[in-house]
């Protein structure tokens, strides 16, 4: 079987089947394996995760930040009509509903200053969107941490999603933002939704 066979095999799963404690969640496990390394290895004070969807992966980074001992997690949706009852329960996830570039300043406020900050990209993947939220709120994430972007895939490995999307934003961010880096050395299990997706603040 071809990648360009097996992609799409994959999609259905994740997207039809996939869950995390009972909750439906859009996430593939392969690329969360690395957030979980990325995560021990940077302890971050602060996750900020934009779009959520039903929260599952919300779930799954604060059980890692359960076992850090260590961090707290903003997450963010237009909706959080559809968030389980779960990640809405859990004392170290706080969610705010409306647009992420409209409540930039609610969230920069809720971050200590000189904290460890990770930010996971996942809305609406459209290019002018990610491409604001990229500049905006690419300021908060701290050197040597990481904005994770993703579903670069879409057009690059499976034909669904926005077109130009995240991997048009991430490079022509890129070319104008000399304080992030692609690093590709994340994508080492070779297969990733997030190609070109993991940029490291390296000043």
């Amino acid at each position: 079987m071809s990648i360009g066979q097996l992609l799409p095999i994959m999609q259905e799963r994740l997207m039809q089947k996939s869950k995390y404690h009972g909750i439906k969640t859009w996430k593939n496990p392969i690329d969360f394996w690395i957030y979980k390394e990325i995560v021990f290895d940077i302890q971050p004070e602060f996750i900020i995760e934009i779009g959520l969807h039903r929260g599952g992966s919300t779930l799954a980074l604060a059980h890692i930040l359960d076992r850090n001992d260590n961090g707290d997690i903003i997450g963010i949706a237009l909706s959080l009509s559809l968030i389980d009852e779960q990640v809405r329960n859990h004392d170290l996830i706080s969610l705010i509903e409306g647009n992420p570039l409209e409540l930039f300043e609610k969230v920069k406020q809720l971050i200590s200053p000189n904290s460890t900050v990770l930010i996971i990209e996942d809305s609406s993947h459209e290019y002018e969107n990610t491409l604001a939220v990229l500049n905006m709120y690419g300021t908060l994430v701290s050197e040597n941490s990481f904005f994770i972007v993703e579903d670069g895939i879409c057009y690059h490995g499976l034909d669904v999603g926005p077109k130009p999307g995240p991997y048009e934003a991430v490079h022509d961010l890129i070319k104008d933002n000399e304080n992030f880096a692609i690093d590709r050395s994340k994508e080492d299990f070779l297969l990733t939704w997030n190609p070109c997706g993991f940029l490291k603040r390296i000043k």
